[in-house]
């Protein structure tokens, strides 16, 4: 799915020409700009400085901007996983001076418009939100999944030295760390599928995926780890995103953890092995952001508090799949 730097000449009339909007593909020569517009976002936990050059490398997405008077003021990735069908639209964000002008909608509709030029066969558009859903969302969208979100702050050092308080290490009974040959092929099976994943989806760092072998092949190329309680027949699985910087400050981190299952202390303890993990050779402070079973929320954050004596950044929130017909 080779992508070229063109846009193909789409308008929407009722639109474009009120708001003075151009769309182009990004480019490396864009990033500075994009950051400018990109302070704050997320709560300073932006995952785009890290992934913005390896995103425009992708052969299976684009990235397309929204200019006005030839200045960025908003951007929107698209990427088409599940063999094709499928659209996953992330990054999206728009200069704080064109919040509410209805800049997001037209860039949406614009980037749909690509896609169904480019790619006839992809008929869903899938994303991932952290906001309270309302009855308008669920007129538009279908909600495949949900996890709780449990987000949490510590030093790297201080984490450390808990952890070896507690005899932590990296493996031990009920933690088994997969190679990638290994997880792709247990996380195709009916088994995962059916008894272990929500809804049977795989969902990395926000990125939600039917389990397919294509779709196995993209997060093979990631810096993952993949862990189970049984690597024959999990109950409990997770994957962790190796750590990298964010923008909230100097020597800040970012740490995240899917998790999938509903035994709490098969969670805790796959938990605790990838904080032992990645901690061991980080300096500074980390944001560490667990998804998992809205009913383990409250019993983890509980095991964060008491137990490891880190600090809950803030209360419950979910993370919802959701999907619509593109139309």
């Amino acid at each position: 799915m080779k992508i070229d730097n063109g846009l193909p000449c789409l308008t929407l009339p009722e639109s474009l020409p009120q708001m003075g909007l151009q769309f182009t593909m990004a480019t490396e020569e864009d990033f500075d700009d994009i950051m400018a517009m990109s302070q704050d976002i997320y709560g300073g936990l932006d995952y785009l400085p890290t992934r913005y050059s390896t995103w425009l490398q992708e052969p299976h997405r684009m990235v397309i901007l929204a200019r006005k008077q030839g200045k960025v003021i908003a951007l929107e990735s698209v990427c088409v996983i599940d063999d094709g069908e499928t659209v996953l639209v992330e990054g999206l964000r728009v200069a704080p001076q064109e919040r509410g002008k209805g800049v997001a909608g037209v860039l949406l509709r614009f980037c749909s418009q690509v896609v169904k030029t480019r790619y006839p066969e992809v008929k869903v558009s899938r994303l991932t939100r952290d906001d309270q859903l309302g009855p308008k969302d669920f007129q538009k969208y279908r909600l495949i999944t949900k996890q709780g979100i449990l987000l949490v702050r510590f030093r790297a050092e201080d984490m450390k030295l808990r952890l070896a308080e507690m005899g932590v290490t990296e493996r031990g009974p009920e933690v088994a760390l997969l190679d990638p040959s290994d997880a792709h092929r247990l996380f195709l099976t009916s088994g995962v599928t059916r008894n272990v994943l929500p809804n049977a989806t795989i969902v990395q760092d926000w990125q939600p995926f039917k389990p397919l072998a294509s779709n196995m092949a993209i997060l093979a190329k990631k810096a993952i780890d993949w862990m189970v309680d049984d690597a024959r027949s999990p109950t409990v699985a997770s994957l962790c995103t190796f750590p990298f910087r964010v923008p909230i400050g100097d020597d800040w981190y970012y740490l995240n953890i899917d998790v999938f299952g509903k035994d709490l202390v098969l969670v805790q303890k796959q938990f605790l092995s990838h904080l032992q993990r990645h901690t061991a050779t980080l300096k500074g402070h980390v944001m560490c952001q667990v998804f998992l079973d809205p009913a383990l929320w409250e019993p983890l954050a509980d095991f964060c508090r008491n137990t490891l004596g880190v600090e809950l950044v803030k209360g419950y929130t979910e993370q919802c799949v959701v999907e619509s017909d593109l139309v």
